[in-house]
């Protein structure tokens, strides 16, 4: 097998994980990372070892044409997505395209129909949808495991400190120089939650969403949500609500909860760890393993194998950004809600977590489990 030519375009913050990831195919052999795109060039230090020295251009264009790769990884602020692929996909070559796909819905049907147009493939960066957990799961759903399918429910509880906030001039914003942005809690930091409990349920593509109820808030001095809830009403019946917050006082990691009707299960996504609870029987605990995305797109454009994420696969997750874009801004919490730990710069809730957890338990939203404190910062209607 040839090895496969990459320009990565976005290789600081989350980037630098792109470029350990790199790294570790490049010494299988599988890849070689040809280019690095940034406005400013990476110094020698940034560059992990055993690179080499990539071609460094600010210019994407024309570093793709330059090194001749064959795949673009991008990973840059989330307004130039859709522009980016389009650039690269004009010039036939492939995309890996970093979580959110893009800020609003009709921006992604941009992406998706050139991608598609120009006949070059493009896997969506949801990492959680490689994990050998999600296939599992749906075996064991269809195998009648839990019982019927009801509903999932997903729970993020999150810290991060007011300096997240101020990393980029994109972070926190709904928009930015009258461009969608959308960098909330739900559409960035734990989207993963949102796309893998709608792939549990079925429920993966624009036309299975039917309807979307959203409760959107902050206690950060930001634009955006850091403490949300959405619930998606689906062609397939049942529920998908996802409770996230970015303000927990001991935060933990996330998970998604498939509720049947006679057991459930719980999959924390980032261990690819679950935990399956049915009548009857005790507690069953998988580990599972996890493809990578860009490994698996080098795996389909050299021997066919089916890609994990395409674009359609996420059409559901962008109507769910879609209904966040068009939603009131999300509501300031009150002063005596939250409050700031002391060297640590992180504004908390106290008490948040408990709420994220009881409504993926439950698929309720924030404002119908009683937190009062809610229902006082919420618009009076819930948009839809």
């Amino acid at each position: 097998m040839s090895t496969v030519d990459i320009v990565l375009a976005g290789a600081r913050g989350h980037g630098r994980w792109h470029l350990e990831n790199i790294r570790r195919l490049q010494d299988k052999g599988i890849v070689r990372l040809a280019g690095i795109c940034e406005l400013n060039p990476l110094t020698r230090d940034e560059i992990p070892e055993g690179l080499g020295t990539p071609e460094q251009s600010a210019d994407f264009g024309a570093l793709l044409d330059s090194t001749g790769a064959r795949i673009a990884v991008i990973c840059t602020p989330i307004p130039t997505h859709t522009d980016l692929a389009l650039v690269a996909a004009a010039k036939g070559v492939h995309i890996l395209l970093e979580k959110p796909p893009a800020p609003s819905y009709a921006e992604f049907r941009r992406m998706a129909d050139g991608v598609a147009a120009a006949g070059v493939v493009c896997q969506i960066g949801f990492q959680s949808l490689g994990s050998h957990a999600v296939p599992a799961i749906r075996q064991l759903i269809a195998d009648g495991a839990i019982g019927e399918l009801v509903g999932v429910g997903g729970a993020g509880a999150w810290a991060r400190p007011e300096a997240y906030y101020t990393r980029a001039p994109w972070a926190g914003k709904r928009r930015l120089n009258g461009v969608d942005v959308i960098d909330g809690a739900l559409t960035n930091p734990l989207a993963h939650a949102v796309a893998t409990g709608l792939a549990l349920n079925g429920s993966i593509r624009a036309e299975d969403v039917t309807g979307i109820e959203t409760e959107l808030l902050r206690a950060n001095d930001i634009e955006s949500d850091d403490t949300s809830c959405v619930r998606v009403t689906t062609a397939q019946g049942r529920p998908v609500t996802v409770a996230a917050t970015l303000c927990a006082e001991h935060p933990d990691d996330p998970y998604v909860l498939v509720h049947g009707t006679r057991g459930r299960i719980t999959f924390w996504y980032k261990q690819d760890r679950v935990l399956l609870q049915r009548a009857d029987h005790g507690p069953e605990e998988y580990d599972h393993g996890r493809t990578d995305l860009l490994e698996n797109l080098v795996d389909h454009l050299t021997d066919g194998t089916d890609l994990l994420v395409p674009p359609d696969a996420t059409g559901a997750f962008m109507k769910v950004v879609e209904a966040i874009r068009t939603a009131p801004d999300p509501a300031p919490l009150p002063e005596n809600v939250w409050h700031l730990i002391p060297g640590e710069d992180r504004r908390v809730v106290p008490g948040v977590e408990g709420l994220v957890a009881a409504s993926a338990d439950t698929l309720a939203l924030y404002s119908e489990l009683g937190a009062p404190w809610v229902a006082d910062a919420l618009p009076k209607e819930v948009s839809t």
